[in-house]
């Protein structure tokens, strides 16, 4: 039987052991409903100890809850989001950010590579007719750091586009799905990836990088927080016993696991990423965290497939690989030896 060699998604793998133990902690005696509960409370204390800010924390079952309810929080429904045309909120989760936002529009900005440039932006507000009410009104910007290409905004870019942004009152949101590998690959700290660099809300991604079952919503903007309260009831998203989940959410950013997690999926994808190059193969750009793009035929594609490996398709001349925090050294070394011989 061939081994089979994981790169389809993060969200492929397993749960970290210390998340595992952090619910089998939690599992014991009984505890108040609905997060009011000593774990949901130790969380909100963790995370604002984390990112170094007092904020508002709101456990959901997905990422696309995540940004979903929290740009719906943001943006009216006569507005719109100005994001870069390959984010995942515009291309990968249905509609839900208008379905939650009573109509709010993803507007997809070009820019350079996957990045939004300050250049981008300000062309999108050169070319909104402000004030006309058959034309929705900018409302919110969102980032997404690592991109849905692989790619980390610095934290000077970050902090440019947002003031920007501010300027022309808009609020600044960040889709962080994957963003403990953004953090550990700019080596930064988590307030200055965020807040300190204006961002007002942000998705904390977890199960891509060892949770079980929960992402959440950061919020320091208590405008937001106050909307996100009945938001995310009503969308069916304060669970019953949210201990469970807050319990994942205090244990991933502890002791800095989270970061440990993401460190080695990039330092992983490193490896395979110079390996690969040396391969000779065209990838789309050197990741700086978890994710690669790689020119492929489709013969390639089935060689390497039949071989063993597992990875997405995304295009009739191009695959990607993810890689995880269960990654190992073995496993990569194994992938490219099952590439070099597919390519002769």
């Amino acid at each position: 039987m061939i081994d089979e060699f994981e790169f389809r998604s993060d969200n492929a793998a397993g749960v970290a052991p210390e998340i595992m133990d952090a619910v089998a902690a939690a599992n014991t005696g009984s505890a108040l409903a609905y997060g009011a509960d000593d774990w949901s409370e130790r969380m909100t204390e963790t995370v604002s100890t984390v990112f170094e800010r007092r904020c508002d924390v709101f456990p959901v079952v997905s990422g696309t809850a995540a940004n979903a309810l929290a740009l719906s929080a943001m943006c009216p429904p006569w507005g719109s989001v100005l994001c870069h045309e390959t984010a995942h909120i515009a291309n990968s989760e249905c509609g839900s950010t208008s379905m939650f936002g009573g109509g709010a529009v993803m507007r997809g900005l070009a820019g350079v590579g996957s990045l939004l440039t300050p250049a981008s932006l300000e062309h999108a507000f050169e070319t909104t007719r402000w004030g006309d009410n058959h034309h929705s009104q900018p409302r919110v910007l969102s980032f997404t750091s690592p991109t849905d290409r692989g790619e980390v905004y610095p934290v000077e870019t970050v902090t440019a586009l947002a003031a920007t942004a501010h300027g022309r009152g808009l609020r600044a949101h960040l889709d962080g799905a994957r963003i403990a590998n953004a953090v550990a690959a700019l080596g930064c700290t988590p307030a200055e990836l965020t807040w300190k660099a204006g961002i007002d809300v942000f998705s904390l991604g977890a199960t891509k990088n060892g949770a079980l079952s929960t992402d959440a919503i950061v919020s320091f903007d208590p405008e937001v927080s106050a909307e996100l309260v009945y938001r995310t009831k009503r969308a069916g998203h304060v669970a019953s016993k949210m201990r469970f989940q807050s319990a994942q959410i205090d244990a991933y950013l502890a002791d800095g696991l989270w970061l440990r997690l993401a460190g080695r999926a990039n330092a992983a994808m490193a490896r395979l990423a110079e390996g690969l190059k040396g391969l000779g193969a065209e990838l789309d750009v050197m990741p700086a965290a978890n994710m690669v793009f790689v020119r492929s035929d489709e013969g390639l594609s089935d060689r390497l497939e039949t071989s063993g490996l597992r990875f997405y398709r995304t295009g009739r001349d191009e695959i990607r690989f993810v890689t995880s925090f269960q990654t190992t050294d073995a496993v990569v070394d194994g992938a490219l030896e099952r590439f070099a011989a597919a390519l002769r």
